[in-house]
Order: C-alpha cells, then sequence, then structure tokens
C-alpha cells in the first residue's frame, strides 16, 4: 500500500466518522430552531409600540411616566433602568444605550449562527455519504447507494429548514431592533437634555 493511499483512505475514514456527530448536531439544531420559532411567536403577540405615548414622554420627561405605557421589552426595560439612574441620580445613559445594543445584538446572533451554520451542516451531511455511495454504485450495491443517498437528502432538507427559520427570524427581528433603538435614542435623547448636566 502506497503513501497516497493510506492519506485518502484516512481522508475518507475521518469524513465518515463526522457523519454521526453532524446528523446528531442537524437534530439538535432543528429541534432548536422550531424552540426559537415559538419564542419568536411568543415575542410579536407582546410586541406592542404605544407611538402617542411614547411621543408624551419625550415630550414632558417626566420621569414617573418611564414605568408607564405598553412597549415592546428593550424599550420598556431601558425605560425602567434610566428611571433607576434618574432616581438614584446616577447619568451614565451612554454606557446603558451601549449594552442595551449589546443585549440586542448578542439576541440576533443566535438566530444568526442557526441561519449560518445550519447549512453548512446539511451540506456536510450531504457530501460524506456521496462517497460510500459512489463506491457502492461502482460495486453494484444499490442498497447501499440507495440507503446513503436517502441520509444526503435528508440532512439536506434538515440543515436547509433550520437555515430559513433561522435567516427569516433574524431578518424581523434586526427590523423590530432597529425601530426600539430608534425609539430609546428619542427616550434618550431627551432625557440626556434635561437630566445629563444635572
Amino acid at each position: 500500500m502506497d503513501t497516497s493511499t493510506v492519506i485518502f483512505e484516512t481522508l475518507y475514514w475521518i469524513s465518515y466518522a463526522l457523519l454521526y456527530p453532524v446528523i446528531l448536531l442537524l437534530m439538535a439544531f432543528v429541534v432548536w430552531s422550531l424552540a426559537l420559532a415559538g419564542e419568536f411567536i411568543s415575542e410579536y403577540t407582546r410586541r406592542y409600540r404605544d407611538v402617542t405615548g411614547l411621543d408624551e414622554l419625550c415630550r414632558k420627561t417626566d420621569v414617573s411616566d418611564l414605568r408607564k405605557g405598553k412597549h415592546p421589552f428593550f424599550v420598556s426595560a431601558f425605560m425602567r433602568d434610566l428611571a433607576d439612574q434618574i432616581e438614584r441620580r446616577y447619568f451614565n445613559f451612554d454606557r446603558m444605550f451601549g449594552d442595551y445594543e449589546i443585549a440586542m445584538a448578542k439576541k440576533l446572533e443566535t438566530t444568526r449562527l442557526l441561519a449560518t451554520v445550519g447549512p453548512m451542516l446539511g451540506l456536510m451531511g450531504t457530501l460524506i455519504p456521496l462517497g460510500p455511495a459512489l463506491m457502492g454504485l461502482a460495486e453494484g450495491d444499490v442498497e447501499q447507494l440507495a440507503s446513503n443517498l436517502v441520509i444526503a437528502f435528508a440532512t439536506t432538507v434538515l440543515g436547509l429548514f433550520s437555515g430559513a427559520v433561522g435567516f427569516s427570524l433574524t431578518m424581523i427581528r434586526r427590523r423590530w431592533y432597529q425601530q426600539d433603538i430608534n425609539d430609546i435614542e428619542c427616550i434618550l435623547d431627551a432625557f440626556e437634555e434635561k437630566y445629563a448636566e444635572k
């Protein structure tokens, strides 16, 4: 057995050894995507934007109003934290705003990871069984060919499904959070003008 044969066989066995971890990860990604879709639906049903109340808040800049009204999660949480800072006479608004930007980015990273890695795993799950499938074809073993092709197509579907869910949730949430940042900046500008220099 020459060196090239040893190298190619080693590559084959290493790649084939990755098949089961890839399949397990794909199944985990599908479960994860369904859980994230459920979380997204829950967030959507609770998402309400009170534009009139927000405009009134920015006009009056009354601290007691920061704890009132119905707003999306990040906006409401920011308003509560802003009220706490003002009541404690601790004015570090920019850092707090930065923390909320990071929190929103972190929320988007989970679905972005799903959208990126899911199809990669699906492609790996497609390519790995093709080696044994082609060997089965060369040997005339139709059963081996068929079983490996079934695995290849199934992993493709799972990878694309998890990727599609992750991509869709990322796109919609990105728009939501851009609106939330816009609302937070409006609140921050109004209250910063009144309290930051005190």
